[in-house]
């Protein structure tokens, strides 16, 4: 049977942090704890602090970007409405769809190759608790 050494012989961590949340940021950091996987609150919020990722984006390419996708989405409801009406559907129409897909795709492209150049912060691993074979 495995055994696991007590607390005190491993676990510096004495000090306490504490922080505020309203009722609604509450349930969301309890659906990404049940969500992550971990056993321990504690070890969830200090992996996410420690190794966790805070990307800004631009307003600008971000109104941008919704701008085009709107504008697609319109575009695409309105073939639809087109289509339905009178059962014909045009080389235009598909043109312009795949050209409305394929701006929205260049900007998601982009804002990939932007997240790949992320990388993790180097930091210490968290401490688990050791396992020992007494």
């Amino acid at each position: 049977m495995k055994k696991t050494r007590p607390k005190e012989q491993y676990d510096t961590r004495d000090i306490i942090e504490k922080f505020r949340v309203n009722k609604e940021e509450a349930e969301l950091i309890d659906i990404k704890f049940r969500n992550s996987g971990y056993k321990s609150k504690s070890d969830f919020f200090r992996i996410m602090i420690f190794q966790g990722q805070i990307i800004k984006v631009s307003d600008e390419y971000l109104s941008d970007f919704r701008r085009k996708y709107t504008s697609v989405s319109n575009n695409i409801n309105q073939i639809a409405l087109r289509l339905n009406a009178s059962g014909n559907i045009y080389p235009e129409d598909i043109a312009e769809i795949k050209n409305g897909v394929n701006e929205i795709w260049q900007q998601l492209r982009f804002f990939r190759s932007l997240l790949l150049k992320v990388r993790p912060s180097p930091t210490s691993p968290v401490q688990q608790r050791p396992i020992t074979d007494d």
